[in-house]
């Protein structure tokens, strides 16, 4: 996985006194690091994952009392799952859904599938244009 020089320490301000939120977004990383010719980009309210176009997000809830992380990704169509908090569609043809984790289990083949859809979404098909 490409990271930016100060990734680091980014990284670490971003999850500044959680934690238990940074050990999950670590392995989550470490999954996604297993993506062909992906790139990292840590912002003020997520860090965004990288192919073609940006196809998955790690973000920290709403609420600080809230656990974890909220793992959101891009598809071409709506998935329907009991674990999707959120699915919204930002215009035709691409939906954004938010899956909350908060335990290393979480992080499964499930979840995983998914995130490799978004990548394949957005290398492909989530081009715009003819």
């Amino acid at each position: 996985m490409h990271t930016p020089e100060h990734y680091q320490s980014d990284m670490l301000f971003f999850f500044d006194g959680r934690p238990e939120a940074l050990s999950l977004y670590q392995a989550l990383a470490a999954q996604i690091d297993a993506f062909p010719e992906v790139s990292v980009k840590v912002q003020k309210s997520q860090i965004g994952f990288y192919a073609a176009r940006l196809f998955a997000m790690a973000s920290l809830p709403k609420r600080k009392r809230d656990a974890g992380i909220v793992v959101s990704f891009g598809l071409g169509r709506r998935e329907s799952s009991p674990r999707i908090a959120v699915a919204v569609q930002p215009y035709p043809g691409r939906w954004t859904h938010h899956v909350a984790v908060t335990a290393e289990e979480e992080l499964d083949e499930e979840l995983l599938g998914w995130l490799r859809e978004a990548w394949d979404f957005s290398r492909t098909k989530g081009r715009r244009g003819p």
